[in-house]
């Protein structure tokens, strides 16, 4: 059996409206990981899971104030409810239930689903809760033993691995052995036989051992002394009676290491708790609840247990739910096991679930680095097909005002133009959309013609149809996703025609000189001689239209086989002239600091920033930039 459905009223930030939760989520068998940016409510839908089911930890878990509501007015709802379907029960899962099943029949045979309805409400200043079985409003309460069938393993965000394995009363570790089928005839036991065996050992040490017998006859001495009737032959020296129980509370798990780290011995606990979902106990749910799954956990250890969980768990009817803040997990979880919390919805990404095409999904499987992966925690994505705008845009955003990192947008950099087979992860096979902005901002691709009169290059008039993505985007209407193309060939020709022109020009130069150098930096010297071959140029190109400079600037970035190996470095050249620009640069530092890493420890001059920020707003060539950032900080 798995949990396959969840909803929530008027649980945590999850409002009931007009008796309609405030989640609907759906699970299915194997991995599921919760992904998505802060509150998104993650952490909720494990919690409500726990206070339903219960977990084998034995943890006390009873709702509080925190698990009500709170509306913006900051009153508290006074009810809060979660309901729970359990489905696809073996027959010998059923058997447990019986008296508690829904049962349906279809061409595939006899289905059982088990729904649970968790409620808590506030009288006065207690909290009371009931789980019934059933039917929301009649159902009926479930009895222990079933109860006790239904607990999750659980493993907490901030896990204490080393305490949770040491050897205690009520430890973890003999939890988890007490709980596995082999250790369920307790009685007769082969441990409670080996340590009966020891126990007889102990006793025949003080019985017939030289150095034993001395320390008992002293004792019995001692007591004929005390004891007025001077009996003494009767005291004995005995061991406890073995219980499993406490044999294995003595047990400690520990690792190979002599000091391991919190990543080895996180490891070597989720080991030890996943060795429930292993076995079929007695019919209860194999379902493990993780938060965090990368906590203490460095890159490749991550990837190691993401990859062993999906290859084992896929299909031998246990079920894992999870949640992650880490790129690294959520590109290597296959998207069919990825959920989606945006704006209090779950969102399912498995196919036929998305706007992606089958070829998307395997495309996907192939390419979807960690990078790429940023897409599922931002609030605001823009998409481009290449370094320079990756490089370009958060500067460019800084100046206006509005800084992606503060706004929780992710540039993602595809490599190419397959902007759809990325971007239709936001789009539902239904044609509704999850509300996540996503700009793509893409070159137009119509290169400057030449005229036959004057034999030189230019652009006249403006691109006269989108490419096809723009096409395709605005044809299917793909919700919130939205293309905003170049008016001119590319990025690097648009600023070349741009008011960042000579900014630009300069910035080819400086690349060039970084690029030929084998420290890959820029001494006072170099920046002089490029700024002299700057100078130069413009002169001889000061006959030239504007469109002609810009496919002369734009040239000079390409090398003798038409391939451009200055863009990326170009684009991050531009990048700190337009920051030097805007910066108050103390007496006395060169323009070779204009290079630093560190630029930002520059004040700021907010009067030059103010004109450099309306002389972009009002640029024909950068508006499509400005609006593909504008529209995914949020703006219509």
């Amino acid at each position: 059996m798995i949990i396959s459905q969840l909803s929530l009223g008027n649980f945590r930030k999850f409002k009931c409206i007009r008796n309609a939760p405030g989640l609907l989520i759906t699970f299915h068998r194997g991995l599921n990981a919760l992904i998505g940016e802060n509150d998104s409510g993650k952490t909720a839908i494990i919690d409500a899971i726990k206070l339903v089911l219960l977990t084998q930890s034995n943890e006390y878990i009873k709702p509080t104030e925190n698990d009500f509501y709170i509306g913006p007015d900051g009153v508290a709802a006074a009810e809060f409810w979660i309901d729970c379907v359990l489905s696809e029960f073996t027959e010998d899962e059923a058997k447990n239930f019986i008296e508690y099943l829904t049962f349906y029949k279809d061409a595939n045979g006899l289905h059982y689903t088990l729904e649970l309805h968790y409620r808590a409400w506030k009288e006065r200043n207690r909290i009371f809760s009931e789980l019934r079985v059933g039917k929301k409003d009649d159902g009926i309460i479930m009895d222990g033993r079933a109860r006790e069938l239904l607990k999750a393993v659980y493993l907490k965000p901030l896990r204490d691995a080393e305490r949770e394995m040491s050897a205690g009363r009520n430890s973890r570790i003999s939890q988890i052995l007490l709980s596995h089928p082999v250790f369920q005839s307790k009685d007769d036991h082969q441990l409670i036989q080996i340590f009966n065996k020891a126990n007889e050992d102990i006793e025949k040490y003080f019985i017939e051992d030289e150095n034993g017998k001395k320390i008992l006859q002293t004792i019995r001495n001692n007591l004929e002394e005390f004891n007025d009737s001077g009996a003494s032959h009767d005291a004995s020296l005995q061991t406890a009676k073995a219980r499993l129980k406490s044999i294995l509370e003595s047990l400690s798990l520990n690792a190979p290491e002599i000091h391991p780290g919190l990543g080895e011995l996180n490891l070597l606990f989720i080991a030890a708790e996943l060795i429930l979902l292993k076995e079929d106990n007695d019919g209860g749910i194999k379902l493990a609840l993780i938060e965090e799954l990368e906590a203490h956990l460095h890159p490749q250890a991550q990837l190691r247990l993401i990859n062993y969980l999906q290859k084992e768990y896929n299909e031998n009817g246990a079920q894992i739910i999870i949640s992650t803040h880490s790129p690294i997990l959520a590109s290597k979880i296959n998207l069919k096991n990825l959920i989606l919390l945006k704006d209090n919805q779950g969102y399912d990404l498995a196919e036929g679930k998305t706007g992606l095409e089958k070829g998307d999904y395997l495309f996907l499987q192939r390419f979807l680095d960690s990078t790429k992966a940023n897409l599922f925690f931002a609030k605001g994505i823009i998409m481009v097909e290449g370094d320079a705008e990756a490089i370009l845009l958060p500067v460019i955003a800084d100046i206006l005002g509005y800084p992606l990192e503060k706004h929780g947008v992710s540039i993602v950099n595809v490599g190419s133009t397959a902007f759809l087979r990325y971007s239709r992860i936001m789009v539902r096979h239904d044609g509704s959309t999850i509300g996540i902005p996503v700009s793509l901002v893409i070159d137009c691709d119509i290169r400057p013609y030449e005229d036959g009169d004057s034999g030189r290059r230019f652009v006249e008039k403006e691109r006269e149809s989108a490419t096809s993505v723009a096409v395709k985007t605005e044809k299917d209407g793909l919700g919130t996703i939205h293309a905003f193309v170049s008016p001119r060939w590319t990025l690097e020709y648009c600023i070349a025609l741009s008011c960042l022109g000579d900014s630009f020009h300069k910035a080819i130069h400086y690349g060039r000189k970084i690029n030929n150098s084998n420290k890959l930096s820029l001494t006072a010297d170099k920046i002089l001689d490029a700024d002299h071959d700057v100078n130069e140029e413009s002169e001889s190109w000061s006959s030239l239209s504007d469109a002609e400079k810009a496919y002369k600037i734009y040239d000079s970035m390409l090398g003798k086989d038409g391939k451009s190996p200055l863009k990326a470095i170009a684009a991050q050249c531009l990048a700190s002239i337009l920051k030097w620009s805007i910066s108050i640069i103390p007496e006395g530092v060169g323009k070779e600091s204009m290079f630093d890493l560190d630029l930002y420890r520059y004040q700021t001059d907010q009067d030059k920033l103010s004109e450099l920020k309306q002389q972009i707003e009002n640029d024909a060539y950068l508006k499509y930039l400005v609006d593909a950032i504008k529209y995914a900080a949020g703006e219509e």
